[in-house]
């Protein structure tokens, strides 16, 4: 049975929906004179800077081959940044004034890796950043001086560190080490001291740090579900090991994040998200602030996404989930606000649609949340389902409320879009999370399974229209609902899934062999689950699938070796199976460039057109 259509909404081009933001990623200087922006020239993404007036535009780099990613202002004057150089995430760090002169690489190291441990707290034109140069299992911290470019070693790593945490003069006291499961928290007054131990859990339970006390010098304020399901935002003693105060807490999902003021010392909210991001202030005058600028941006979501240094001047960004949303400078004092830019006008908010938050139980009685997208000018009545299983390096990340460009465009395309939260997504408690371990193939795809056979007991889905489409840990789960669920799914998509859990386990970094144990406890170990992943890698499944598939690949992706890729594209097709083989020069999950992303999106236009609207 076909869809029954109410009304006819306007098609958006695919370029509407993916290319590159006119403007994007404001920032503000340090002394809140000038304004930073990404926009494109030449069809990739530059840093431009101008006055605050607006006035005075500068672009300030030149990048025609890769976009720039990562930006900060270093001080008043100049300007930090990395380019997307295919090296992936290799230690090419440069400085630019903010006039566009006196451009340099700071980090000319193509062999190492480089971690930004204070872009947002530069003291003395000092960056701490790590860099795995010496050996690439590991990061040691340095001092990198943006004028000289001379890079000193701060602390030489022994081995075990993970992660290292400055205060807000720079200083290295924290430190998080680990032997692959448990991980231990180690404390210092000053760098006079050395690091001593203050407590050791299992990668489970986490503490992490936000912010140092004032008053008390060996107290800090963390997110951390130490002795809870919940993570809370807490006061901790690193001299005593102990937790001195819950500052906030939430019943029902974990609190994510914590704004804390290295101009106040002070903490200002604590967020956490529901079926959208939420505070709970914990700053009157932060609370004020915040309430005057939504009192200004009414029906929209606001972030702040930078200040000056005095905290006068914010640099706002808003969205729904209907538009990608603007960027706005208020002021403080004033309680002015000025809008810098529309992220993408060419989509019109009216035309896009609606993501209502919904939930349903699944067959072992946990609760599932997640999204539903329903199509402008339809009834919600036999439509044809797009499944979107959340991506990335695994399960534990989560979909959220927002605008998002996939999503509408299938939405905008007549498809219904179900995303969903499965066991093992963060934000939901310690238990949540855990459900989902050694559950990749089997649990976890259940729960996605159950969603969509309650968007066909309910009536909204067609049950001989449905898809399945995801990158990373969603294309796996896209790849294994073909092969488990044959008779589910009239076709599935997947960008750079994951086809071989040994292949996956085999290809970690060498950053993260530290943490190879609890990779085996969160996925499973190739020496002692051998028949468990075999059996949920989709790779040794390939007779299993004859719905059409679409596969789109990154060539230099070191989580799927495209070897493997083109022998079971190669074993499906021997089978007659409908198959769509995209090949890209790139080694992430999603397609940068504009051009790449186009030549996708089109080709997935296409492919669900033809398998889901007949």
């Amino acid at each position: 049975m076909s869809c029954s259509r109410e009304k006819k909404a306007k098609q958006f081009a695919v370029q509407d929906f993916f290319k590159n933001p006119i403007k994007t990623e404001f920032k503000i200087s340090p002394d809140g004179k000038y304004i930073s922006f990404q926009q494109p020239y030449k069809n990739r993404m530059n840093i431009y800077v101008q006055t605050i007036d607006g006035k005075n535009i500068t672009r300030i780099t030149n990048e025609t081959e890769y976009n720039t990613t990562f930006y900060s202002w270093a001080n008043n004057n100049e300007i930090l940044f990395m380019n997307d150089n295919g090296r992936n995430k290799s230690a090419h760090l440069y400085a630019v004034s903010k006039d566009g002169t006196h451009f340099r690489g700071l980090l000319p190291v193509d062999s190492a890796r480089v971690r930004l441990y204070n872009s947002n707290n530069i003291i003395n034109n000092q960056l701490l950043i790590g860099l795995n140069k010496r050996d690439s299992t590991m990061f040691d911290a340095y001092r990198l001086n943006i004028s000289s470019g001379k890079l000193v070693l701060a602390e030489m790593n022994p081995g075990n560190i993970i992660n290292w945490f400055a205060d807000e003069y720079g200083m290295l006291r924290i430190a998080l080490a680990s032997d692959g499961v448990n991980e231990t928290l180690l404390f210092r007054n000053s760098e006079t001291e050395k690091f001593k131990p203050v407590l050791t859990t299992n990668f489970k339970n986490k503490i992490s740090p936000v912010g140092f006390c004032k008053t008390i010098k060996s107290r800090i304020y963390a997110l951390s579900n130490l002795n809870r399901d919940k993570t809370a935002l807490v006061e901790f003693d690193c001299a005593t090991g102990k937790e001195t105060k819950v500052i906030y807490s939430h019943p029902d999902v974990d609190v994510n994040e914590a704004k804390y003021s290295i101009v106040k010392h002070k903490l200002l909210y604590a967020g956490f998200v529901t079926w959208k991001k939420e505070r709970h202030y914990l700053n009157d005058s932060i609370k004020a602030i915040y309430t005057h600028i939504e009192s200004l941006l009414p029906n929209t979501e606001i972030r702040v996404v930078d200040k000056d240094l005095p905290e006068e001047q914010y640099i706002i960004k808003t969205f729904t989930d209907r538009t990608p949303g603007a960027f706005y400078q208020y002021s403080v004092s004033t309680k002015k606000l000025i809008k810098l830019s529309d992220v993408n006008p060419s989509l019109s908010e009216n035309e896009m649609c609606k993501m209502k938050p919904v939930s349903f139980k699944s067959r072992d009685g946990l609760t599932i949340n997640g999204y539903l997208t329903l199509p402008l000018g339809y009834k919600p009545q036999n439509l044809p389902l797009i499944v979107i299983p959340h991506g990335g390096d695994g399960p534990a990340n989560r979909n959220s409320w927002g605008f998002n460009s996939e999503v509408q465009f299938l939405a905008n395309r007549g498809y219904a879009v179900f995303q969903l939260n499965f066991r093992g997504s963060k934000g939901y408690g310690k238990k949540f999370w855990i459900a989902g371990f050694k559950k990749w193939g089997t649990d976890i795809q259940n729960d996605i399974t159950d969603g969509v056979n309650w968007l066909i007991a309910e009536g909204i889905a067609d049950k001989k229209r449905i898809g399945i489409y995801g990158s990373g840990f969603g294309g796996y789960s896209a790849l294994h609902a073909l092969s488990f669920q044959p008779k589910l799914y009239a076709c599935g998509a997947s960008q750079s899934g994951f086809l071989n859990l040994f292949a996956y386990i085999k290809a970690v970094p060498p950053h993260y062999k530290p943490n190879l144990q609890m990779y085996y406890e969160m996925v499973g170990s190739p020496e002692s689950d051998i028949d468990e992943m075999r059996a949920i890698s989709p790779v040794f499944h390939a007779g299993n699938i004859k719905a059409p598939l679409l596969i789109a690949q990154e060539l230099k992706d070191e989580r799927v070796n495209v070897n493997e890729t083109n022998q079971f594209v190669k074993e499906l097709k021997k089978r007659k199976v409908p198959i769509t083989y995209i090949t890209k020069e790139s080694r992430e999950f999603n397609f940068r460039n504009a051009e790449n992303r186009m030549d996708f999106y089109n080709e997935l236009e296409k492919f669900f057109a033809s398998n889901l609207k007949k």
